[in-house]
């Protein structure tokens, strides 16, 4: 096969650069591939958010996968009536239903499923004028540029304690977890302080489970994961400015409000506090004894915790990803790496004369941003710019 822009990575950065290549970048969509093994597109995005029980996104109206920052709230008002219930305040929050169906519809609208391989890429050969991407039924596909679309979804973060092999110990975010759903009542554990562990803990209220919420630290509230800031030059003028990848780094770090909830969900879930619906225990796990029926937490406290099930909700590791095979290709192809390991781009957000990032590879580049969606509009905006400009033409 071959293609003038082999993108790897069917979720929403993979989808949003898709659709940015054919309708703004001037590019043929037959010229465009997306490389991902899921049997359709955003398909990992669709089971997080199903498992957590996500009612409405944390971001706002204008953060979606097509092209005018408003096609989603048209979208909204043109086919589906301002009918309650489709945005959440503040900030004109989408429904997910509302914001996946609008991603169907870019989907639909630039014909991306026709252009998806089911398929993993497994290895990447640099050659002089493109790519030689190697798939895993063994096919290979040249590509004059690839863009690597690489998320976290497949690296979920399991605590030390944490056995991976306990049939009632789950990951919430492992590749096989299908949401665990039980007809019967169980008591459970759900481990994590931030949205999705809050999210999770009131579904499980909701269907009638006993559910206890162990976090290392107190609900912390921030109505986004950055500071809307970075989205602009506020914060993003001192970030480009400096040359120091591991002061970047370091910014970045300090940027990002891990483990924390938004107003709405913290008075949520302090409302089912209040009514025994939800325990809530602010300690470490020390250690975990299991059997095949139930499994028993010693916090850090003392307190002892019997439940029948435990559900990591404890996000995703920050190791760089894509694995061994983007292992080999820095091999391969000495692509430059700071000392974090994370690509040194350009900004085309080039890693190679022939290899653009998104996603958490761009992030030395974008900011504490780069991972979300306004990540990969910002991205797209770097790419389709570098194209019209003859930086990354075909």
């Amino acid at each position: 096969m071959d293609t003038d822009w082999l993108i790897v990575g069917g979720g929403i950065h993979g989808v949003h650069i898709a659709a940015r290549l054919i309708g703004e970048g001037g590019v043929a969509a037959d010229r465009v591939r997306i490389v991902d093994p899921a049997a359709r597109l955003l398909e990992r995005w669709r089971a997080c958010t199903a498992t957590t029980g996500m009612a409405f996104l944390r971001s706002p109206t204008v953060h979606h996968l097509d092209l005018d920052p408003w096609s989603l709230r048209d979208f909204a008002g043109k086919r589906r009536g301002r009918a309650r219930g489709l945005f959440a305040p503040p900030y004109d929050r989408p429904a997910l239903g509302l914001f996946n169906t609008h991603c169907e519809r870019v989907i639909e609208r630039f014909g991306l499923q026709k252009l998806h391989v089911r398929e993993r890429v497994t290895a990447c050969n640099v050659l002089t004028d493109g790519v030689l991407a190697r798939l895993s039924d063994g096919d290979e596909v040249f590509a004059r540029h690839v863009v690597l679309a690489l998320g976290a979804s497949e690296q979920p973060f399991w605590p030390d304690w944490a056995p991976t092999n306990h049939p009632r110990v789950h990951h919430v975010f492992a590749p096989k977890f299908s949401g665990w759903p039980s007809e019967q009542v169980e008591c459970v554990a759900v481990i994590g302080g931030g949205i999705s562990a809050g999210q999770i803990a009131l579904r499980l209220v909701r269907e009638g489970h006993r559910v206890y919420l162990i976090a290392r630290h107190a609900l912390r509230q921030h109505q986004f994961d950055s500071d809307p800031g970075w989205l602009g030059p506020k914060h993003m003028s001192s970030f480009r400015r400096e040359r120091r990848l591991e002061r970047r780094r370091a910014m970045i770090s300090e940027a990002r409000h891990r483990g924390s909830v938004p107003p709405d969900l913290r008075r949520a879930l302090r409302r089912a506090f209040r009514a025994g619906q939800i325990t809530w225990h602010q300690a470490e796990v020390a250690e975990l004894f299991g059997t095949p029926e139930t499994v028993t937490l010693r916090l850090a406290t003392a307190d002892v915790v019997e439940v029948e099930r435990v559900l990591l909700a404890t996000g995703f590791s920050s190791t760089r990803p894509g694995g061994a095979m983007v292992d080999n290709l820095i091999k391969s192809a000495s692509l430059p790496c700071a000392r974090c390991g994370y690509p040194i781009v350009d900004t085309a957000l080039r890693w190679h004369a022939r290899i653009h990032v998104t996603g958490p590879l761009a992030e030395l580049e974008l900011g504490p941003a780069a991972r979300n969606i306004a990540g990969a509009r910002r991205a797209g905006d770097r790419l389709v710019d570098a194209i019209r400009q003859g930086v990354a033409g075909c």
